[in-house]
C-alpha cells in the first residue's frame, strides 16, 4: 500500500506551527495569547505517540493496550477490528480509560474497520499489531512502508519466508519495531541469561524448554457468519474455509480464541509460547542471528475434530557451537541452562500470560539452580551486561522518541520464530532436518524448503 501523496496537515503539524506562532506573536509585541503550559510539556500533545491498535481482542484489551496507555507519553487514538462489534468494544474500553484518567468525558478514539485505512491516518504515529498469527507479517509490513512505528505480538509470523521479508522491510524503512518478547523485560529472564553469559555454570551444554499444551476438541458445525464479522478478511492470506466459532473467536466475551489451536493460523505451542522461550534461550546462548543447524523430534497430532495443532511433542536441536536444544511439553513450562559447573531455571513462575491460557507443568520458582549461590551472583563491572528494559511497552515507546533498537528487534524476533517453525515442520516431517542459518534453508531437502512458506489467497498477499 503506497502512502497518500496529497499534502495534508496533521493535527500534530498544526499544533505545531500554532504554538510557534503563538510564541512569536508575543516575542515581537504582538497581542499576549495565553497558550496552556501543556503545548510546550514533554507530554503535550504535538509530542505525544499517537497510537493506533489493530486487533483488539483478548490480548489487545487485556495486555498490549493497557500497556501503552499507562504512558502519558503516549495515546491510543485508534481502534481498528473487522469485527464490528469488537471494533465498537474497544473504543467504549479505551474512551472509558481516559475518562477516568482525566476525570471528565472522552471521545477521542475513532474507529476502523480496515487496517489499511488506519494507516492511511497520518496522525498515527505507530501502531499495535495484536491480530491472529497469519496477519502479523502481513500487517506489519504494511505498517512500515505506510511509515508507522509497530509493537506486534508474537510470533512474528507464520511462515519463514515471511518472516525474512518482514525483517528486511523493517531495516529497509528504518522503523522502530517491537515485538512483544516482553519476557525479555523482566528481570529474571535477563538475569539468567547474564549468568549463563557470565560462564556461572561453565560451558553451557544443553537447554530443556517446557511448553504448555494444547487439547484436542470436536467437529463443529458450519455456522451462518455473524453480521458483524467480515469473516473473508479474517481469514486473510489462508485458504477458504466454512465458518464455525470455535474456529475464530468468541462472539460473546474475550476468553481464549479457537483460533490458536487450528494449523491454518498458527503452529501452535511451539511458536505461542515457543517464540517466547527460545527467544531468552537465544539471549543466554549468544545465538539471537542464528539458529540451529539440525534439529529432529516426533509430535502427535489429533486425529479428528476442528482443532488440529499438535499435542505431545519432543524435539530437539543442535546449534554450531554445540549447544544441544531439548523441547517438549513434558518439561516445566521454562528454560533450563545445564553447563559443566551447575544447571539454572527461569520462568515466569506462577504467571500466566492470560488467565485463560492452558494448562502446563507450572514451575514452584521463577529462578532457581543447582547452587542457590548461583543465583545470588553479582554481574560485575567489567562482565557481559544485557540490554535492560523495565517494561516492554515503555521500552517501545522509549525507542521511538529516540530512534535507537527496541530489546526485541524485528530480526531477532524473526530468528526465534523461525526456530521454532523448523521444529514444527520437523513435527510434520517426522526426520531429521539440516538447516542453514546463514542461507534460512534446508540443506538439500526440497521437501522441507517447500515448507519454508505457505500458498497466499488474493487478494492478502504479501506486499513486495
Amino acid at each position: 500500500m503506497s502512502e497518500e501523496k496529497t499534502p495534508q496537515v496533521s493535527r500534530r503539524n498544526f499544533l505545531e506551527t500554532s504554538a510557534k506562532a503563538a510564541v512569536a506573536t508575543i516575542a515581537f509585541g504582538g497581542f499576549p495569547t495565553i497558550v496552556p503550559a501543556s503545548v510546550f510539556g514533554k507530554n503535550a500533545p504535538s509530542n505525544r505517540i499517537n497510537i493506533g491498535a489493530i486487533g483488539t481482542g483478548r490480548i489487545s484489551r487485556g495486555h498490549d493496550m493497557p500497556g501503552v496507555w499507562q504512558y502519558d507519553q503516549a495515546q491510543i487514538m485508534a481502534v481498528c477490528d473487522l469485527d464490528t462489534k469488537r471494533a465498537e468494544d474497544a473504543k467504549m474500553l479505551v474512551n472509558d480509560y481516559y475518562s477516568k484518567k482525566n476525570g471528565k468525558p472522552f471521545d477521542g478514539v475513532k474507529v476502523y474497520h480496515d487496517y489499511q485505512a488506519l494507516l492511511q491516518n497520518k496522525d498515527v504515529d505507530a501502531v499495535l499489531i495484536s491480530t491472529p498469527d497469519h496477519w502479523h507479517a502481513l500487517i506489519g509490513m504494511a505498517a512500515v512502508k505506510a511509515g508507522k512505528d509497530v509493537y506486534c505480538q508474537k510470533p512474528t509470523s507464520l511462515t519463514i519466508a515471511e518472516g525474512r521479508a518482514l525483517s528486511d522491510a523493517v531495516k529497509k524503512t528504518g522503523r522502530i519495531f517491537q515485538i512483544g518478547s516482553q519476557q525479555r523485560s523482566t528481570s529474571q529472564f535477563r538475569y539468567a541469561a547474564e549468568l549463563v553469559r557470565n560462564g556461572r555454570i561453565g560451558k553451557l551444554k544443553t537447554v530443556y524448554i517446557g511448553l504448555p499444551g494444547d487439547p484436542s476438541g470436536d467437529e463443529e458445525p458450519p455456522m451462518p457468519v455473524p453480521k458483524n464479522l467480515n469473516y473473508d478478511m479474517w481469514l486473510g492470506s489462508t485458504p477458504e474455509v466454512y465458518y464455525t466459532e470455535k474456529r475464530v473467536h468468541p462472539q460473546q466475551g474475550y476468553d481464549r480464541p479457537g483460533w490458536l489451536r487450528c494449523e491454518q493460523f498458527g503452529a501452535g505451542m511451539i511458536t505461542g509460547w515457543g517464540s517466547h522461550h527460545v527467544d531468552c534461550a537465544h539471549w543466554a546462548m549468544d545465538t539471537e542471528h542464528t539458529g540451529p543447524i539440525e534439529v529432529w523430534g516426533t509430535a502427535e497430532f489429533p486425529k479428528k475434530g476442528l482443532w488440529n495443532v499438535h499435542g505431545p511433542f519432543k524435539t530437539e536441536g543442535l546449534y554450531a557451537n554445540g549447544v544441544h536444544m531439548i523441547i517438549s511439553d513434558s518439561f516445566p513450562n521454562g528454560i533450563k541452562f545445564e553447563g559443566t559447573d551447575g544447571w539454572i531455571f527461569v520462568s515466569r513462575g506462577d504467571a500466566k500470560a492470560t488467565a485463560s491460557d492452558p494448562a502446563s507443568i507450572q514451575a514452584a520458582k521463577a529462578l532457581d539452580a543447582s547452587d542457590p549461590k548461583l543465583i545470588q551472583s553479582v554481574i560485575g563491572p567489567n562482565e557481559i551486561h544485557l540490554y535492560e528494559s523495565k517494561e516492554h511497552h515503555g521500552n517501545w515507546l522509549e525507542c521511538i522518541k529516540s530512534r535507537k533498537p527496541p530489546i526485541a528487534p524485528v530480526e531477532v524476533g524473526h530468528r526465534s520464530c523461525s526456530t521454532c517453525l523448523i521444529h514444527h515442520i520437523v513435527m510434520k516431517l517426522q526426520r531429521k532436518v539440516y538447516w542453514d542459518p546463514a542461507k534460512e534453508r534446508f540443506k538439500n531437502d526440497d521437501e522441507a524448503n517447500g515448507m519454508l512458506s505457505r500458498p497466499q489467497r488474493k487478494p492478502y498477499t504479501m506486499i513486495g
